[in-house]
């Protein structure tokens, strides 16, 4: 599976969120899933999915799915 796609699989997974509600405009705190709980198990997803660490300062910052997508070039995810 390409990285791109894994990237999104893994957001769809960890908010439990319907493939078809799914857009590269996600938001935290913008949909009910996307809570304090649903961004942990995003990512725990991405941690255990691309085999990294995230450091807790891009955690914080890991605010949309376009922002996740430059925080996970820091750490050599190519999407």
């Amino acid at each position: 599976m390409e990285n791109r796609e894994k990237y999104k699989e893994i957001f769809i997974k960890s908010l439990s969120i319907k493939e078809t509600d799914f857009t590269d405009d996600l938001k935290y705190n913008e949909i009910p899933e996307w809570d304090s709980i649903g961004h942990m198990t995003l990512m725990s997803g991405l941690e255990e999915g691309f085999n990294i660490s995230i450091e807790t300062d891009d955690i914080v910052d890991f605010s949309s799915f376009k922002k996740g997508k430059e925080i996970l070039k820091k750490y050599k995810v190519n999407l």
